[in-house]
């Protein structure tokens, strides 16, 4: 089995990808991160210039967040414990596959992940209680450069799941921040999107 298997999503610059997980009587082994690895399975040299993890409660939405390009922010985005409806968003001016959305479930269990690219969109919502999402950044937060869109913008139609993994209907929590972030169309009418001519430079 290879060390880890990439899936091409709709969206250029958006993959999910899986790694090889080794389990004996002592438990589980897997490569969490390995550089050249990823860039054998997306064409893409990731330079990691930050760490995060949040823990989030079940029905915790945080997103959608995006970066200025330049520089951006490409991110590689794992669930390590829990469950998390995830979602990139397209919102590169000029793009062929602009305003679309692609969504992944990231789980504990498979160790799935998700690469994108400089240029997209992201968020995701907290499944079960407890879900703690890491994310390896190309580059460093810079609170003057990082924006938000409006997750429930119905130009978008994300369909959140309503219910959690018990069968229970969620009660979405947002930060004040992104439950007042504007619409795709007032980001654009602004000016204030990334372009895709910009941000196809990231791409392999």
């Amino acid at each position: 089995m290879a060390q880890l298997e990439s899936r091409s999503l709709h969206i250029p610059g958006a993959w999910e990808l899986f790694p090889a997980i080794y389990d004996d009587a002592r438990g589980i082994f897997l490569e969490t991160f390995s550089a050249p690895r990823l860039a054998e399975a997306i064409g893409v040299d990731f330079r990691v210039a930050q760490s995060n993890l949040s823990v989030s409660r079940e029905g915790a939405l945080r997103g959608l967040h995006f970066a200025d390009v330049p520089p951006g922010q490409a991110k590689l985005v794992t669930a390590v414990r829990g469950t998390a409806f995830d979602v990139i968003v397209d919102i590169r001016t000029g793009s062929p596959t602009y305003g679309d959305v692609v969504s992944v479930t990231l789980d504990s269990e498979r160790r799935n992940s998700v690469y994108l690219a400089e240029g997209l969109a992201h968020g995701f919502l907290a499944l079960e209680p407890d879900t703690a999402v890491s994310y390896l950044v190309s580059a460093a937060y810079n609170p003057g450069a990082e924006h938000g869109i409006d997750p429930f913008d119905p130009a978008l139609g994300i369909e959140w799941p309503a219910m959690s993994l018990d069968g229970s209907v969620l009660d979405y929590e947002l930060s004040e921040k992104d439950r007042g972030a504007p619409s795709l169309e007032d980001m654009a009418a602004e000016g204030r999107l990334p372009t895709w001519a910009e941000a196809k430079k990231y791409l392999p």
